[in-house]
């Protein structure tokens, strides 16, 4: 069995806790690490539920090299407190309910937080029981990690070539690759596009930067953004721009009078 940390320390009500190292050990108790038993224990001793229900088991004998075996609680030694304290693994029935268990990866994106009566008591906030006496509220407050929930997304939705950012959590929803700085028609529909979509109330973004289209291109996907317009030289033969999403790769030609509504449609999906 593993400890869980997490419950031994909202049962303690501590801010954090940490294994004793083996000098620690020894100084609070003059067991060296790995010998250190509960019979005789002068030290508060916790134990899990699972303890109690244990038959001849073995336990340290609190001297070097030594261990005792066919111990068994309440005979042997007693626990000041009982509680749940162990790891649950998958092989472990729900302790609600004993049916089976699966475990699963979660990411914690908020607290909530009991605060008590010391703030309804400050600010004399009091409601009045069944038998009409004044109590003070127990309040209570949550909070979300704004910073949490952009990191957890990412976690979710990236490959090997960046971010796939979900197009509401997108710092730009869109961004416009301008591959053709040196020609007037080309930085023209760029920035046609980028103007309309910002107008229309889609934030957009436009790389104009005097680079490689390979480099944009890279930077566009690592960056996450859900929606990339490319205007390149071939926008000149047929004034059309290359839209392509970054979740699924998919690239479609969209003549650039409909690329408002083309783009405003694919966000809403």
């Amino acid at each position: 069995r593993e400890l869980e940390e997490v419950k031994l320390k909202n049962f303690l009500g501590a801010s954090d806790i940490r294994p004793a190292d083996d000098k620690e050990i020894y100084d609070a108790t003059g067991v060296p690490s790995g010998y250190l038993g509960p019979i005789g224990s002068r030290i508060r001793l916790l134990a899990d539920q699972e303890v109690t229900t244990l038959v001849n088991f073995t336990v340290g004998a609190s001297e070097k090299n030594f261990h005792l075996q066919n111990v068994n609680h309440e005979r042997d030694f007693k626990a000041q407190e009982i509680d749940d304290f162990r790891r649950l693994t998958k092989a472990d029935p729900c302790p609600a309910c004993g049916s089976s268990i699966r475990l699963v990866e979660g990411i914690e994106v908020g607290h909530i937080f009991k605060l008590g009566t010391s703030y309804s008591e400050s600010m004399h906030a009091y409601y009045q029981d069944r038998e009409g006496n004044e109590r003070p509220l127990v309040m209570g407050c949550y909070g979300i990690g704004v910073s949490r929930v952009v990191a957890a997304a990412i976690e979710q939705n990236h490959d090997d070539n960046g971010i796939i950012f979900p197009a509401p959590l997108a710092p730009y929803p869109v961004t416009v690759l301008n591959l053709a700085l040196s020609d007037p028609e080309v930085s023209g529909a760029a920035e046609k596009i980028y103007e309309e979509l910002n107008n229309s109330g889609i934030e957009t973004f436009i790389d104009d930067r005097d680079e490689r289209p390979g480099i944009k291109f890279k930077d566009a996907d690592l960056l996450g953004f859900p929606l990339r317009i490319t205007v390149g030289k071939r926008f000149k033969e047929n004034s059309m721009v290359e839209v392509c999403g970054r979740a699924n790769g998919t690239t479609e030609e969209v003549g650039i009078e409909d690329v408002v509504s083309h783009v405003t449609a694919k966000l809403a999906t």
